[in-house]
């Protein structure tokens, strides 16, 4: 299970939040998220763990919980989304492949028998 943690103070380490979790199981990794630009932390991370049980237990444990002097927030970590330009694309896709090349709807016209 993948869990997102944020509020993580700038000076925490990888190996701090890591061992954090290890405490309630096995983690199979754990990563903070860097600027590009500086490679300082943005204050929030990722840690994956194989057993859910585990998972859950670090997460309701850990939620809240103080870090560096930051109360971190703990929660399973949830699926991309992709942006509004990606619904609009595939409204053009649809609406595109409606119709034939001269541009008439295919489901207006009735076939003669």
């Amino acid at each position: 299970m993948k869990i997102l943690i944020r509020n993580i103070a700038r000076t925490t380490t990888e190996v701090e939040l890591q061992k954090m979790f290890e405490s309630y199981g096995r983690v199979q990794s754990c990563s903070l998220v860097l600027d590009k630009e500086t490679g300082s932390s943005k204050g929030f991370g990722f840690v994956e763990m194989p057993m859910q049980g585990e998972a859950r237990a670090a997460m309701k444990a850990l939620n809240g919980k103080e870090l560096d002097g930051n109360k971190i927030r703990v929660k399973k970590a949830e699926a991309k989304v992709l942006g509004a330009e990606s619904d609009d694309a595939d409204k053009k896709t649809e609406s595109i492949s409606n119709k034939n090349i001269s541009g008439e709807s295919i489901w207006s016209k009735r076939t003669k028998k």
